[in-house]
């Protein structure tokens, strides 16, 4: 067995949020390293994630996903290297991908850490492009919004982690025009020169629902919306006869206190025949193998292009997570351990 630290250093939630997070909900502490019991692996994370859903889970309410404990280390997707195994299949020096990120070193049950091949692809892409935003892209255009060839398609925060891989995945599938928005017009340069949308639009230039309407001058077909709000609406009027949208996340309202009011064109979805559904990711691992056949192909042929935004240091990982809600990263935000 290698030498163990002594100590390994977590964020924990120290104070529920109200409105919009500060440094003072979180801490980061030391808590002592063991060898890890029957059945469990001791991982050194080198990369952990950061996402928009965990905004919901630092609130004490009922939820798809339960909330985040207070004084308890903070959790989520991380990739790392086993330091030590108790478990049968996994050798120290195996990459694992696994769910307790948020911390230095991660004791976890082996049944919970799946193998992940570096030489494959780097081992940040199985926490953005080859893992749950990728998959949330790909089930939530291809399952939930039905898509098919030759449809319009737009995608709110489209320079985020899924919204960047929905425009992409659209195009690399036959759609006829995608069109994307984003919060500067440095992304939305990004968007057309790099991920190759057909237009885009910053949303703080003016209504949604105007630029919408000149991107799309002939409506849209399929909307995937990470935002809600007045995105939420503007694609209603948008959206033809038929139209599908798929309901990924509302970050426009997460730090809100008060509820804000819906769009206020919902009669049309009558008249159009408009279907609007929820997507969540754990639906949807069925499609896994085909996911990573499909989307590591597009990888390593150069079609698809995805964005990294890395933030060095545990100690800076509650302020990446703030940044990520400020809008500060393109592509995946992942704080990273490897220094």
């Amino acid at each position: 067995m290698s030498v163990l630290p002594a100590s390994s250093r977590e964020w924990h939630l120290v104070a529920r949020p109200h409105g919009w997070p500060t440094p003072a909900d979180f801490a980061l502490r030391e808590t002592p390293v063991t060898e890890p019991a029957e059945g469990r692996i001791l991982v050194k994370n080198l990369h952990f994630s950061v996402d928009p859903y965990m905004r919901g889970r630092m609130n004490d309410v009922k939820s798809y996903v339960p909330p985040f404990k207070l004084d308890h280390p903070m959790d989520g997707g991380a990739v790392g290297e086993v330091v030590a195994s108790n478990a049968e299949g996994f050798a120290v020096g195996d990459h694992v991908l696994h769910g307790l990120g948020w911390r230095e070193y991660a004791d976890v049950p082996a049944k919970h850490a799946t193998k992940v091949d570096p030489e494959l692809a780097p081992l940040s892409t199985y926490l953005g492009v080859l893992g749950m935003t990728g998959l949330t892209a790909y089930a939530g255009l291809f399952e939930v919004a039905s898509f098919k060839e030759g449809d319009a398609v737009f995608v709110s925060g489209a320079a985020g982690a899924v919204g960047s891989q929905v425009g992409q995945m659209a195009k690399l599938r036959g759609a006829s025009r995608v069109i994307g928005s984003a919060g500067s017009d440095e992304k939305v340069k990004l968007l057309v020169e790099e991920y190759g949308f057909d237009a885009a639009f910053n949303y703080k230039n003016g209504p949604v629902k105007e630029q919408l309407r000149e991107a799309a001058p002939d409506g849209i077909d399929v909307y995937f919306d990470n935002v809600g709000g007045d995105h939420l609406e503007a694609a209603i009027s948008s959206l033809n006869v038929h139209g599908r949208a798929t309901i990924c996340g509302m970050i426009a309202q997460y730090n809100d206190t008060e509820p804000v009011p819906g769009p206020r064109n919902m009669a049309m979805i009558i008249g159009k025949r408009l279907r609007l559904q929820g997507v969540l990711v754990g639906d949807h691992y069925d499609l896994q193998p085909q996911f990573v056949q499909e989307v590591g192909g597009w990888l390593r042929s150069g079609e698809l292009k995805y964005g990294e935004t890395f933030v060095e240091g545990i100690e800076n990982g509650a302020e990446a997570f703030l940044g990520l809600l400020r809008g500060e990263n393109t592509g995946k935000m992942i704080v990273s351990l490897t220094r």
